[in-house]
C-alpha cells in the first residue's frame, strides 16, 4: 500500500444524487472522485487518503440482482486499485445497509482489502454481517452524517494500515461477538464490587458484559372476519414430510421445509416425522396432528368458520436457534405468506 490510502465509496441512488425511490432500480456504475457524503469523506482523509472513486447501485436493484451488482461492483473496486471500501452510512434505511454490508463483506473476502459499512445498530444488516465486517454506529438519522463519517474514516485508515483495532467502545464500530483477553489494573472481584458501589450511589458504570438487544416485534391486529380469512399453518416443532428430505436441522436450525397440504386433511405418523433435539418427539411422531393441528383446523374449514387453509405447512427446528438466522427464517416465512394472501397465522410451537 502506498503512503496515501486508496478508498473507494459505496452510495445508493439517493445519496449519490441519482434520485430517490424512483431511481431505485438504478443499475450499478461509477463515478470518478467523491460526490455527495464522499467530500466529507475526503475532507476526513485529509491527507492519509482519497477518494478516487465512488460507486453505486439502486436498492431495489441490489436487492433484486445481488450477486451480479457484488461481482460488478468488485471489479471496479480492484480496477482502482483501492486498499480501503468505505460503504454508506445508510442510518436505519434497511435495504441500503444490507447492500453496504454485502459489498463490505465482498470487498473484504475477495480482495483482501480494508472495509468499513455504517448503518444504525437497528439496522436489519446488522445482524446478518456484524461477525464479519465492522459495522460503525452511525444513530438513525442523517444528521448525524458528519460524525458518522469521520469515525468511519479513523476506523477505516487503521484497518488499512494493518493498526491495532481497539474495544467497540474506544473505536466506535457496534460489538462483533469476539472476545479478546486484556490486562486489567484490578482483578475481577475489585471491578464487579467497584460497579456495585457506583450503582448503589447513583454514580455513572459500564457494565463489561454488555447485554443483548433484541429487537421487539409489533402485534399484528385481530381478524376482521374468520369467515374469509386465510390460515396458514407455521411451526418450529421439526415437522417434517417422512425422511426429511430438506435436511432439517434437529437444533440450531438455518433453514425451513414447505410441506404440501393441498387435499390432505390430516397429517399422517406414516408419512411426516418430528424432528427437533429440544423436546421428546415420540408423541407427535404417533400423531403428527398433535404438533401441526392440520385435522383440527380442516374441521373449522368444512364448518366455514374460517375461509381457507392454505395449501402449504411452513415447518422449522427451533432448539438453540440462533438469534440471527430466526430472525431470517421469520422473515423469509412472513415474506411468502404475505404474497400468497394469508391473513392468519397459526404457530405451534414445543
Amino acid at each position: 500500500m502506498s503512503s496515501t490510502i486508496r478508498v473507494v465509496h459505496y452510495l445508493n441512488q439517493f445519496f449519490a444524487q441519482i434520485g430517490g425511490e424512483d431511481k431505485g432500480d438504478v443499475g450499478p456504475d461509477l463515478i470518478e472522485g467523491p460526490i455527495g457524503p464522499g467530500r466529507a469523506l475526503q475532507q476526513a482523509l485529509g491527507d492519509a487518503g482519497e477518494v478516487v472513486a465512488t460507486i453505486y447501485c439502486g436498492d431495489n436493484f441490489f436487492a433484486e440482482h445481488q450477486e451480479e451488482v457484488i461481482e460488478q461492483l468488485i471489479g471496479r473496486i480492484a480496477g482502482f486499485k483501492a486498499d480501503l471500501l468505505i460503504a454508506g452510512p445508510a442510518f436505519e434505511s434497511g435495504r441500503y445497509g444490507v447492500a453496504c454490508a454485502a459489498i463490505a463483506r465482498a470487498a473484504q473476502q475477495r480482495l483482501g482489502i480494508a472495509a468499513v459499512a455504517g448503518m444504525d445498530e437497528d439496522n436489519v444488516a446488522v445482524s446478518l454481517y456484524r461477525k464479519e465486517i465492522y459495522i460503525v454506529d452511525c444513530g438513525a438519522h442523517i444528521a448525524r452524517m458528519v460524525p458518522a463519517i469521520r469515525r468511519m474514516c479513523a476506523l477505516g485508515i487503521k484497518l488499512a494500515r494493518r493498526e491495532a483495532i481497539g474495544t467497540p467502545a474506544d473505536e466506535g464500530y457496534l460489538r462483533r461477538g469476539i472476545k479478546r483477553n486484556v490486562f486489567a489494573a484490578k482483578p475481577p472481584a475489585e471491578r464487579a464490587i467497584d460497579m456495585l458501589l457506583a450503582k448503589l450511589r447513583g454514580e455513572p458504570f459500564r457494565s463489561e458484559i454488555a447485554p443483548p438487544k433484541f429487537a421487539g416485534g409489533k402485534p399484528a391486529a385481530p381478524l376482521a372476519d374468520l369467515k374469509s380469512a386465510v390460515i396458514a399453518l407455521v411451526t418450529d416443532g421439526g415437522l417434517v414430510v417422512e425422511g426429511n428430505p430438506d435436511k432439517i436441522e434437529p437444533g440450531r436450525p438455518t433453514r425451513f421445509t414447505t410441506i404440501p397440504i393441498r387435499n390432505v386433511n390430516s397429517l399422517d405418523a406414516d408419512k411426516f416425522d418430528a424432528v427437533h433435539s429440544g423436546y421428546d418427539t415420540a408423541c407427535a411422531n404417533q400423531d403428527p396432528n398433535r404438533l401441526v393441528p392440520l385435522d383440527a383446523i380442516r374441521e373449522l374449514e368444512r364448518e366455514g368458520v374460517i375461509g381457507k387453509v392454505h395449501e402449504f405447512i411452513r415447518s422449522t427446528g427451533g432448539a438453540h436457534a440462533a438469534v440471527e438466522n430466526a430472525t431470517q427464517i421469520g422473515r423469509q416465512i412472513a415474506d411468502q405468506l404475505k404474497a400468497a394472501g394469508v391473513t392468519g397465522v397459526i404457530l405451534t410451537s414445543t
